[in-house]
């Protein structure tokens, strides 16, 4: 009997690297939204990979398990067109899953390196690279691959937290990448906006902050125009932590803080912001131990289904 093609199960390591694929959300071997994967750049236009690494964290660790809870939540973006663009994003667009970033643990002092060095060899390809994390450390060594290609880039930070507080050189904490980035010029501040912050840091770095409350305030529409007005049209990276959002709606993340974004608001927000030179993303500090069903890591993917979204769209 002719195998039934339709009903395949496992295009993680048997589908192509183009176009979509139906299989069911209860099984099968779980890559970003079904992506082949592969180490195979040729072609390529955006890759999702996982950097499993939570030692930075100053609360509740297991972030190191976000990068399979967001390809395990992605499993409910099937075949169908999806929301709220009503395109297929693989149609025409070839997107692979890398897998995971190889860190040692125990060796604390390679890990910034080693993320750095894997995305620079994912970025050399020009695919458009997309980080599942991780604690927000993480976003300071894949900054540093991103301008090693592009120059200084606006960050567009959603985020509880300013992530501004002071350090040195040999620090590794997920509270201050952003505060490096600026020390090291990664940042053009001039252009650069947080979203949703919750908290109070020592500095702002010359950053723009649109904070939780103000967010409400000048509601969905506003926060974009905002966040146009600061970047304009250069070049910029799109880092979104988890905690953004209300513990309501982001219950599995380290640093919980109320009064945050729901997930619509956030959505389309960034769905708002399309239309910037986007050069880079990552999602981080879902940690899944502390949720329930699920409810963090599918806020989380939709995050990063969106963008492919996105770049779907600006491909056709």
């Amino acid at each position: 009997m002719a195998e039934d093609t339709y009903y395949q199960t496992d295009h993680a390591f048997r589908g192509n690297k183009v176009g979509s694929t139906f299989e069911p959300t209860f099984s099968g071997a779980l890559s970003f939204m079904r992506r082949r994967y592969s180490r195979d750049l040729a072609g390529v236009d955006a890759v999702v990979w996982g950097v499993p690494f939570d030692c930075a964290t100053s609360n509740r660790p297991g972030a190191r398990f976000g990068p399979q809870a967001l390809r395990r939540a992605s499993a409910i973006f099937d075949v169908d067109p999806q929301y709220p663009s009503g395109i297929d994003p693989f149609e025409n667009m070839s997107v692979i899953d890398w897998g995971d970033c190889a860190i040692n643990h125990a060796k604390l002092h390679t890990v910034p390196a080693a993320i750095e060095t894997e995305a620079r060899t994912i970025l050399a390809s020009g695919a458009h690279l997309i980080t599942l994390g991780g604690d927000h450390y993480i976003t300071l060594p894949l900054l540093r691959a991103h301008v090693a290609k592009h120059g200084p880039l606006a960050l567009v930070q959603f985020d509880a937290h300013q992530d501004t507080w002071p350090d040195d050189e040999e620090t590794i904490s997920h509270g201050s990448f952003v505060i490096r980035a600026v020390r090291e010029g990664l940042i053009d501040t001039k252009r650069s906006i947080q979203i949703g912050i919750r908290t109070i840091a020592p500095e702002d770095c010359g950053i723009e902050i649109i904070d939780g409350y103000k967010v409400q305030e000048l509601g969905v529409s506003g926060v974009i125009n905002a966040i146009k007005a600061r970047v304009g049209t250069g070049p910029a990276y799109l880092t979104v932590d988890i905690d953004v959002l209300d513990p309501a709606f982001a219950p599995g993340t380290g640093t919980p803080v109320s009064g945050g974004l729901s997930s619509a608001q956030a959505l389309m927000i960034q769905r708002g912001i399309a239309d910037s030179d986007w050069r880079g993303m990552d999602i981080v500090e879902v940690a899944p131990a502390s949720d329930h069903a699920d409810i963090t890591a599918i806020a989380g993917s939709t995050f990063v289904q969106h963008q492919l979204q996105m770049l779907a769209a600006k491909k056709r």
